[in-house]
């Protein structure tokens, strides 16, 4: 079994960010923890954290972090997490978040952070054709739709525009990214915890560039485990 690791993935909304932690996850055989998913289905079920986080989502701007710690918190308590590692998707996305963050997990560290970088012109193209399961998260876009009309091939769900995808929400959460998660890029640069990767070309070509990075930060800070 490959070793675990203590990851997170940066990069702007549509990056593919979502797919490659997935694969990631797969690969070292850690938790994925993506935050929108824990804020989507509380929004579903609506719970009152789910109906004060819909106002923010809906208009594309963060979540309030009292909100968002309070989950990543419980979840990153959690034994395989503390054992095995994490890799984090959409968390932190402010300075202030990830100084929390490392109060979270101290006294252990993350291994890296990876940023994956994708022309601004190239994600509003993809979030402009995503389609999103409503019950299981799965994406889909217009040019490539689910088999049978907009139901997800995986569990029947409806497949749908999140209402965070029109253009005007798609701008306003670009902005907020270059605004207030951009600085985190030179946060971890100068903690000599980043790695720039470039996110364009097939999923395969992507999911073989983090690998190697990752595998070079493991075998550099753990030897020959």
């Amino acid at each position: 079994m490959p070793l675990g690791a203590r990851l997170i993935v940066l990069g702007k909304q549509g990056a593919g960010k979502g797919t490659q932690c997935v694969r990631l996850s797969h690969h070292y055989v850690i938790d994925h923890i993506a935050t929108g998913d824990m804020l989507r289905a509380a929004v579903k079920s609506g719970t009152p954290l789910g109906l004060e986080a819909r106002r923010f989502m809906d208009a594309g701007e963060l979540i309030p972090d009292e909100v968002v710690l309070g989950m990543v918190d419980e979840r990153l308590d959690q034994d395989n997490t503390r054992s095995r590692g994490f890799i984090l998707d959409g968390f932190p996305r402010t300075v202030v978040q990830a100084e929390k963050l490392d109060e979270l997990l101290a006294p252990l560290e993350l291994d890296l952070v990876v940023n994956l970088d994708v022309p601004t012109n190239a994600v509003m193209r993809r979030l402009a054709s995503r389609r999103v399961c409503v019950d299981c998260g799965a994406n889909y876009s217009t040019q490539k739709p689910p088999k049978v009309g907009w139901i997800c091939d995986i569990c029947s769900g409806e497949v749908i525009q999140r209402e965070d995808d029109t253009e005007a929400a798609i701008k306003r959460r670009l902005d907020v990214y270059e605004e207030q998660t951009a600085p985190l890029i030179d946060r971890y640069r100068q903690l000599g915890k980043l790695a720039m990767i470039a996110g364009m070309g097939t999923m395969d070509a992507v999911t073989a560039r983090l690998i190697a990075v990752v595998d070079r930060r493991l075998g550099n800070s753990r030897g020959s485990m």
